[in-house]
């Protein structure tokens, strides 16, 4: 009876320790899956960040390049507006300087308007008093 007590204790002991050692294995299969899953995962986020950066990089690239070329059109384009402005301004400065010289035209020919008809009056009343000496001698 001991015997097959020992027997049936082995027997158990036995059937335990291969459940523990096939569990054992389940576990470790079972963590080499998961960690080859969690892994590949990983990696695939890993190639996704370095692709992501390196887009980043290049659109970073380009960013500066199409900055630096509008900053350069810009420059370009403030040039030429300040070109224009000075251009107008001397365009301005031409239109007084001819209103400035038609008014002194102006003023010159009221002027000689003036002298011409003070002459004209002076020599209708000097013709007036010549006629008048004339009468009063005749």
């Amino acid at each position: 009876m001991a015997s097959r007590l020992i027997k049936e204790d082995r027997a158990a002991r036995n059937e335990r320790l291969k459940r523990a050692d096939e569990s054992r294995k389940h576990l470790h299969s079972s963590l080499q899956t998961l960690g080859s899953q969690v892994d590949a995962d990983l990696r695939d986020r890993i190639t996704t960040i370095h692709l992501n950066a390196q887009t980043l990089e290049t659109q970073t690239r380009t960013l500066k390049n199409r900055t630096a070329s509008l900053s350069k059109t810009t420059r370009q384009w403030s040039g030429m507006a300040e070109g224009a402005r000075s251009r107008l301004k001397e365009i301005g400065d031409i239109q007084n300087w001819a209103e400035m010289i038609e008014h002194e035209l102006l003023v010159m020919e009221e002027t000689m308007n003036i002298v011409y008809n003070d002459d004209a009056l002076l020599q209708e009343t000097a013709a007036e008093q010549g006629a008048h000496t004339l009468a009063l001698r005749s």
